[in-house]
């Protein structure tokens, strides 16, 4: 199936970078995907060279600036180790127990606390080779997948920390809030009406029907 032309993307619009907290795809519900084609593959490819990159364990789409049901994880976190995975469309169900672990984000670098889990979930999903994705999951597995999958329902981690936590957290959280607020009056970020239009691009290309 061919792309209309008003959907085909620039050079520029095919590069990808990690945003950073508070960019409004974070908070952006993600979009289910309808169709995968040879740039959504480039576009895997290039998640998982960033998420390498920044030594992170998973990556979401919509940390990249794509608001689609995608994520990529490698528990060992090194590329050539471990196990890469990428989960289109995923589902969480059946969760159970709670663990408290620490956890970062590649979107709010240097930033940690500690979020409960569940100790064990049930995902299930497609690949982008259309392979359907079924497993449950439990310990470190299972705290990624729930971390990658809060992020396409437009959930941070420090959402998941109780309040006491959150706090403490709360000067480093201010700083990046505050970088983007100068860096938006300075003109050194897309203004709402361009984020808008990037957002309608994207989800009619990848996801029509939803």
């Amino acid at each position: 199936m061919s792309v209309p032309p008003d959907l085909e993307l620039t050079d520029a619009e095919k590069r990808l970078a990690i945003i950073v907290h508070p960019h409004p795809t974070l908070r952006r519900k993600s979009k289910p995907i309808m169709r995968v084609d040879d740039q959504l593959r480039d576009f895997i490819a290039q998640m998982l060279d960033l998420m390498y990159e920044s030594k992170g364990v998973g990556l979401a789409a919509n940390q990249v600036n794509l608001p689609l049901q995608l994520f990529v994880i490698n528990p060992a976190g090194k590329r050539g180790e471990g196990e890469e995975m990428v989960f289109i469309n995923p589902v969480l169900s059946r969760p159970k127990g709670s663990e408290e672990g620490e956890e970062g984000c590649l979107s709010l670098p240097g930033v940690y606390g500690e979020v409960v889990r569940a100790a064990e979930i049930d995902v299930e999903a497609f690949s982008h080779l259309g392979q359907r994705i079924k497993l449950r999951a439990s310990g470190y597995l299972a705290r990624i997948l729930q971390h990658e999958f809060d992020h396409l329902q437009g959930t941070m981690f420090f959402d998941r920390m109780s309040p006491p936590k959150r706090a403490e957290l709360a000067d480093e959280i201010d700083e990046f809030e505050h970088d983007h607020e100068v860096r938006g009056s300075l003109g050194n970020l897309p203004t709402e009406e361009q984020w808008q239009a990037w957002v309608r691009k994207i989800e009619t290309r990848y996801s029509p029907q939803a």
